[in-house]
């Protein structure tokens, strides 16, 4: 079963092939920018806050990232040294020196506990916020409509997007392992897909998937060189090349987009798909959301800020799509379980992993900072689960979900604060435990999804978007 496909411009019902040609013209080849409903989703959210969720796809270590315990026998606190931070008596990880610059303005929670040591069944309970599993629930179906559905769906479905932009956005590919499945939980599912987010798929393609491409590596070290010379596919929001006559041809850039605007709104009334007409317009016409894509051509020294890789400009895409109004983005670092370090966990994480996220994260968080985005918008990053306390014959670690460390900042989250003690071993927690159900709980709290709201799945069972308290201590 394949699934949901973003290369193209996904249109309501009864659209012409001419809507779609006259769409193309300008370019919209690369991203699904349209919603397959004709419904509006219910209003509920009653404040104006956003999220950007970070997901470190296949488990960052937290031993070897924010939980460092050098007092722990060897083969257990590895081979990076802990180095102080801003914060009086906090450590991370020699290879987050960026990040170690700022932990003022970020807290560390220690202890989430996702409840799976798979990567399908805890991407699926952290990537929905549910612990419990539908029934007759198959892995090896993802992407199926019988999975809970994801915390973007949701929002999709609880809050109203703002400046013709969808409410969520998951970018800049899917989540799938090495034979080419996705991960579950990443889809609207038994929410039925009117309130699918906008998932935007434009990572250059390559066989593996590890790292920052086109950085991409292989885990045991042998060689590799990734094909594709771009970073993304980036959709083209602009007239096609050819010089006067051939624009005169076709459209005029100011002319040309005011047209396509009033066609669209024109056709829109008729056909009642007024809402993601303006949706697809926003991107055709707004500088702010195209600019938002267009992250290669950035200012070079903006691009060296994040990094000229995937990780660093996905970041900035994130930044551009929250700053335009984009109420949740989900940043997938990684597509094949990048941050899945069973083999050569230390040269991977050193070499291809922590250096890349450190610059990412860290620009990516002066900006929300400097531009005054931050008081208003949560930062997460964090992965599906931690890593075994004892490191393995292959010099790496494998997957472990009672404790898994993840960053909050902004949104009113107080920096260089530690939310939950591990034992020496980094292993179990010993005070503050919190699970996937109060991760997904604060992101809907900071959204102002009341706790009350439900939804109904496609054999009309009504569930409630909250399973439980949002994190205890965040704020």
């Amino acid at each position: 079963m394949t699934g949901p496909r973003t290369e193209t411009l996904t249109l309501p019902p009864r659209v012409s092939r001419r809507d779609v040609l006259q769409a193309g013209a300008l370019g919209l080849g690369a991203a699904s920018l349209l919603p397959t409903s004709t419904i509006a989703a219910p209003q509920v959210a009653t404040r104006r806050k956003s999220v950007i969720f970070v997901f470190l796809t296949g488990g960052i270590s937290q031993q070897d990232s924010f939980d460092m315990k050098p007092a722990a026998p060897v083969d257990v606190r590895g081979e990076f040294q802990p180095v102080s931070t801003r914060t009086p008596g906090l450590q991370i990880c020699e290879h987050l020196p960026l990040l170690a610059q700022r932990t003022d303005k970020y807290a560390i929670l220690r202890t989430l506990a996702t409840g799976s040591n798979g990567h399908e069944l805890a991407c699926h309970m952290m990537l929905t916020g549910r612990l419990d599993l539908p029934p007759a629930f198959n892995t090896n179906d993802a992407p199926s409509p019988n999975e809970w559905p994801s915390i973007p769906s949701l929002v999709t479905y609880a809050t109203r997007g703002r400046n013709n932009l969808p409410p969520a956005v998951v970018l800049p590919q899917p989540s799938i392992n090495e034979i080419g499945r996705f991960r579950p939980g990443q889809y609207a599912g038994r929410l039925g897909p009117r309130w699918e987010a906008w998932h935007v798929d434009i990572a250059a393609k390559c066989p593996l998937g590890n790292g920052a491409c086109p950085d991409c590596f292989r885990f045991d070290g042998s060689p590799f060189q990734h094909g594709s010379p771009t970073i993304f596919d980036t959709p083209h929001l602009k007239l096609p090349n050819g010089g006067n006559g051939r624009l005169s041809e076709r459209l005029s850039l100011l002319a040309g987009i005011e047209h396509q605007r009033e066609h669209m709104q024109r056709v829109a009334r008729v056909e009642q798909h007024a809402k993601f007409r303006e949706q697809a317009v926003s991107v055709l016409a707004d500088p702010t959301t195209k600019e938002a894509f267009d992250v290669e051509n950035a200012d070079p020294k903006l691009v060296e800020r994040y990094g000229k890789n995937k990780f660093g400009l996905s970041c900035l895409m994130a930044f551009r799509l929250s700053q335009a109004g984009v109420n949740y983005v989900q940043v997938n670092l990684g597509k094949n379980s990048s941050w899945d370090t069973h083999y050569g966990n230390f040269a991977n994480l050193k070499n291809n992993l922590l250096p890349p996220m450190d610059r990412a994260v860290s620009a990516l968080m002066d900006d929300l900072f400097e531009s005054g985005l931050s008081e208003e918008t949560l930062l997460i990053v964090g992965g599906e689960f931690g890593r075994t306390p004892k490191i393995n014959k292959d010099a790496g670690r494998d997957h472990w979900d009672p404790v898994n460390s993840v960053l909050f900042a902004g949104a009113g989250v107080p920096g260089g604060k530690v939310i939950g003690k591990t034992d020496a071993l980094a292993a179990y927690p010993l005070s503050g435990r919190q699970t996937t159900e109060n991760f997904a709980a604060t992101i809907f709290d900071t959204l102002g999804i009341p706790s009350s709201t439900s939804w109904t799945d496609l054999d009309g069972r009504p569930h409630q978007i909250y399973h439980a308290q949002p994190l205890e201590g965040l704020l």
